[in-house]
């Protein structure tokens, strides 16, 4: 089945005759072309993809073939139109996405049909990725792969932290990167105990460099962190590291299809824990999943118990130790979730690197 039938089939489900796209995440995942300015109308017929001139010629040749493309002078009118064609008195919209001005809109333009909020059901259709996208994500992890094993040959301890992140996001996009997935992350010293610190114009700081970062490769997102050190790594350094990349690996060992979210993120949070030291100084959670955007469920976290990993599923693990005030470490890979274990996106290595 297309991604159209599927949704139709989940549409008929519900006893929803139409369905009007708003969000371009949705947009993108529905139609296989990124766009700005426009909707998606879906019946149980036809499929269409309204856009403006702007879009037109690329819509024609990347969108799906479920999808006719148009360019309606008159947007509102053409969509009613179609909608009373084919006699649809129920019409679904994106209740978690869309502006409340958006819905009494829709409400005004569309009073003849009765609006029903569909939900989270574009979104759990995209939990799980098929053969396509999880190439194109490969492909955006295999470049932020490169990009790291580029910058650790060219940072020094005289480089600052903006300049560290300036360089990921140059490689990245010379590389094949058609954006980044999120705002790079490089910070030092006592500012890598900070998970989602901002890098500062300030010189690398002896111990602990965290740098997380992702490239996007046609809309799909990829996500890594590795950290290195500025200086020679003494044995405390060491010690905290290897806790991090233990805990990392047997929890990427455990994760498999049918695993309690739950418990993936116990495996990692144990052996973190069971060190006094460390004992609460990784706060947040596991990982979460990864695709058109960069943080979509399912969550790999302590709260989320009950729900079962499923195949297809791509998440993030990524445990960490923040000791404020001094220093962190964080370790991440991306990977799908199989039926006896996982398919790791990410490459690069996970030895301690010492920046001399």
């Amino acid at each position: 089945m297309t991604r159209v039938e599927k949704i139709r089939a989940s549409l008929k489900e519900k006893g929803i005759d139409a369905l009007i796209v708003l969000d371009e995440l949705n947009q993108h995942y529905l139609s296989g072309f990124a766009f700005t300015d426009g909707m998606l109308l879906i019946t149980m017929e036809k499929a269409f993809l309204i856009t403006d001139f702007r879009y037109y010629e690329m819509a024609q040749n990347e969108a799906y073939s479920d999808y006719e493309v148009l360019i309606p002078e008159k947007r509102v009118e053409f969509v009613a139109k179609v909608l009373k064609d084919e006699g649809c008195l129920t019409l679904g919209f994106e209740g978690g996405s869309i502006s409340f001005a958006q819905y009494e809109r829709l409400c005004r333009d569309y009073s003849f049909c009765k609006l029903v909020d569909i939900e989270n059901m574009i979104e759990a259709q995209r939990e799980i990725k098929d053969r396509t996208e999880i190439e194109l994500m490969q492909k955006a992890q295999d470049i932020t792969d490169s990009a790291f094993a580029e910058v650790v040959k060219h940072i020094t301890p005289d480089m600052t932290e903006i300049e560290v992140a300036a360089e990921l996001e140059y490689f990245m996009r010379r590389l094949g990167a058609s954006g980044l997935a999120f705002d790079t992350i490089a910070v030092s010293g006592d500012a890598s105990a900070l998970p989602h610190g901002t890098p500062r114009n300030v010189k690398l700081r002896r111990g602990f460099l965290t740098m997380d970062f992702g490239a996007k490769y046609k809309g799909y997102c990829s996500d890594m962190t590795r950290t290195v050190v500025i200086g020679k790594a003494d044995q405390e350094i060491r010690r905290l590291y290897e806790t991090v990349k233990q805990a990392q690996l047997a929890a990427i060992d455990f994760i498999k299809a049918g695993r309690d979210a739950a418990e993936c993120d116990k495996v990692a949070r144990d052996i973190i824990d069971a060190n006094e030291e460390y004992k609460g100084a990784f706060g947040h959670s596991l990982g979460h999943g990864v695709g058109l955007f960069i943080h979509e469920s399912p969550r790999l976290s302590k709260v989320a118990g009950g729900r079962a990993l499923r195949v297809g599923e791509i998440v993030t693990v990524e445990p960490g130790i923040y000791l404020y005030g001094k220093y962190g470490c964080r370790i991440e890979d991306m990977v799908a979730v199989e039926e006896n274990g996982v398919y790791n996106f990410t490459h690069s290595t996970k030895d301690l690197i010492e920046i001399l």
